[in-house]
């Protein structure tokens, strides 16, 4: 078992948490698989956007193995190496946008890793939850971080501090999530908002998200000063040429990323 990766030829790209027999959670190893399949789509200018998922119909992730990692902490050498391994929830730059389709257990580091992703689809029995002060620790890569942006403050103060789980219908209240749909749709509706983006001029995809992102860390007057430098460099790309034409020529456009 593994973390499988299909590139489609759409620029659709499908990673698959595949160890069903675990809950697909994550010891060392498949945390390493994971980070390279990260780096791999990140890299690869044919893909455009990234489904995530889980195998099975159990679960989407649990997060670490803690059976792996009880008694067995890594060497305190490796906090220092920040870069080593990079996980989209851990800070890896990935502006390609990402879609979780959820199905069933979204907890601990299965739950950070959905609070990195862009769009998130779940099925009706997902269940959702940051567990980790049920155990000791906290909810770390990201954990912490992206909650209290992601939803109203006593909610995700709740979220965090009582470890507590909440299903489908509770998230996408919250807005956690974007939508539930039926188990056997699941996959097919969340590469179906990928081959949307995917349709885009992908130069504008990702600079849409990295502005979106970064503005967390700017003001407002930053922010759009950024971006009309980045609109400005976009305005002078074949694909803005191309965005004309097909308008103008009602077809289709054809976009290169260049």
């Amino acid at each position: 078992m593994s973390i499988d990766l299909h590139k489609r030829d759409d620029g659709v790209a499908l990673i698959t948490i595949n160890r069903p027999e675990t809950l697909n959670a994550f010891d060392a190893e498949h945390y390493a698989h994971l980070a390279a399949a990260w780096a791999e789509t990140r890299d690869d200018a044919s893909v455009r956007a990234i489904v995530i998922t889980g195998a099975g119909n159990k679960s989407f992730s649990t997060g670490a193995d803690l059976k792996t990692f009880i008694g067995n902490p890594p060497a305190l050498s490796e906090f220092w190496q920040t870069q080593k391994g990079m996980l989209l929830n851990r800070g890896l730059e990935m502006w390609k946008p990402v879609v979780a389709a959820v199905n069933g257990y979204c907890l601990g580091g299965g739950m950070t890793l959905l609070l990195a992703t862009d769009i998130r689809i779940a099925a009706p029995h997902a269940t959702f939850g940051l567990s980790e002060v049920k155990r000791g620790v906290i909810a770390a890569n990201g954990g912490t971080q992206r909650i209290m942006e992601q939803l109203p403050r006593a909610i995700a103060m709740e979220v965090l501090l009582t470890g507590d789980r909440f299903d489908a219908e509770t998230a996408a209240r919250w807005g956690l999530v974007n939508r539930v749909v039926p188990a056997d749709d699941l996959v097919a509706t969340a590469c179906e908002y990928a081959e949307r983006i995917a349709r885009n001029a992908p130069l504008a995809v990702q600079a849409a998200k990295e502005l979106a992102l970064r503005s967390r860390d700017m003001s407002l007057a930053e922010g759009l000063r950024m971006e009309q430098l980045v609109n400005r460099m976009l305005a002078a790309t074949g694909d803005a040429k191309e965005g004309r034409a097909a308008f103008k020529e009602k077809r289709d456009p054809v976009f290169t990323a260049s």
